[in-house]
């Protein structure tokens, strides 16, 4: 500990971070005032209990992300402070386990989210896709793209690479939208999750001994093996449900970012070649979320920047703010095609990195692909601020994308 060290007399004041119906992709403003009073300030958030420690740097970001002297597990228990009345973390769930456990866990369906799993989806995603866009064309404008693509075919894919038969894809919808929701309350949410993991344990018991590379097979013949308990199995498949779904929402702010930026849109029709490198800067410019995430707890004492998170402190991380660190991210506030490199973290980072990103990645470079080439005249049906945005979602898109051309 150096003398600059900040002491208990001399704390960050807490400041209350609301839960805030943002539109668009303004960032969030209350984020902004944290960013700007420190690298490690003080938050309350509306639920829980108490509260937690927030760093916002880049740097300081990864290292929490990847330390193993912060605890997810540790959580446990605890009433910590957070933005969702529900996800109250629940024991044995992959988001609160800590290594070895948490790395065993994630082996069981490592083989379906590496790019040669992700590729195994592409040539049917791209099917899956074409039909959306087929249909769309041939009902003609106006039309709602977030009911008509956006949202159909990330479930599609996701359900696709999980195992799940298309009839229960409905279900498998209808339950994320509830569980990524605050507005029904607490007890509506939980109902949500405790169902799809019913409709999980019967799926993966089903498999057992499945020799598939879905996701589904994979814990079934995990399960098998007794590398996993069914109970973890079952968690793990929620989670990776819920997160593929949640492309819905990223892809709706990205193609309203788009749609509100014309000479954005021309550029990528007019160099295909830049269309990777333009979606992570997209991924890295978009405020996919409220807030901020899970906590973790500080197992000992830590010194963050001449702060000192004391053994017990809860923390929390915010990846969007560490995507607008000027110190990594030079004039973060433009969305520069050409920024290079690009190293966000919008898919998090160590241990509890998002299985799903190169699957993300995938279905956004169809989206882009498909929308421009197929419907080149792509357009707002209404004013940008016309647009109707989600009202109490954890992660943030339009409820309704109104479209022509």
């Amino acid at each position: 500990m150096t003398e600059e060290t900040i002491t208990d007399t001399t704390l960050p004041p807490v400041r209350p971070w609301p839960a805030l119906d943002l539109t668009g992709v303004d960032f969030d403003p209350v984020l902004t005032e944290l960013m700007r009073e420190g690298p490690v300030t003080r938050v309350q958030l509306p639920n829980g209990e108490g509260w937690a420690w927030l760093v916002t740097r880049y740097d300081d970001v990864r290292t929490v992300a990847n330390d193993p002297r912060f605890s997810r597990e540790a959580v446990m228990d605890r009433p910590v402070t957070r933005l969702a009345p529900h996800f109250i973390p629940q024991r044995g769930a992959v988001g609160f386990l800590d290594p070895p456990d948490h790395t065993r866990l994630r082996r069981t369906v490592a083989a379906a989210f590496t790019a040669r799993g992700v590729e195994r989806v592409r040539e049917r995603s791209r099917a899956l896709l074409d039909e959306l866009v087929d249909e769309l064309l041939q009902d003609g404008p106006p039309a709602d793209l977030t009911a008509t693509v956006l949202s159909p075919f990330p479930i599609a894919v996701i359900c696709e690479l999980m195992g799940v038969p298309a009839a229960d894809r409905h279900s498998m919808h209808v339950w994320t939208q509830l569980i990524l929701s605050s507005s029904h309350g607490a007890d509506v949410s939980e109902r949500a999750k405790r169902e799809m993991g019913a409709y999980f344990a019967d799926l993966i018991g089903l498999r057992e001994g499945a020799t598939g590379e879905d996701v589904t097979s994979l814990l079934g013949a995990a399960v098998g093996r007794e590398e996993v308990t069914l109970d973890e199995a079952v968690g793990l498949a929620v989670l990776l449900q819920i997160g593929g779904e949640a492309v819905t929402n990223n892809s709706g702010q990205m193609f309203y970012l788009l749609l509100t930026r014309p000479d954005l849109v021309e550029r990528l029709r007019a160099e295909p070649g830049i269309r990777p490198r333009a979606i992570d800067e997209l991924l890295r410019f978009v405020p996919h979320r409220n807030a901020v995430g899970l906590s973790r707890i500080a197992l000992e004492d830590v010194e963050i920047r001449g702060v000192t998170i004391r053994e017990g402190d809860p923390i929390y991380v915010s990846y969007l703010a560490a995507n607008r660190d000027p110190e990594v991210f030079p004039d973060p506030e433009t969305i520069d095609f050409a920024r290079d490199p690009n190293p966000h973290v919008s898919f998090g980072f160590g241990p509890h990195y998002c299985p799903g990103g190169m699957l993300a990645r995938l279905e956004s470079e169809l989206l882009v692909d498909v929308l421009l080439e197929r419907v080149p005249g792509l357009r707002l049906a209404v004013p940008a601020h016309e647009v109707p945005f989600r009202k109490g979602a954890l992660i943030r898109g339009p409820e309704a994308l109104p479209v022509t051309w």
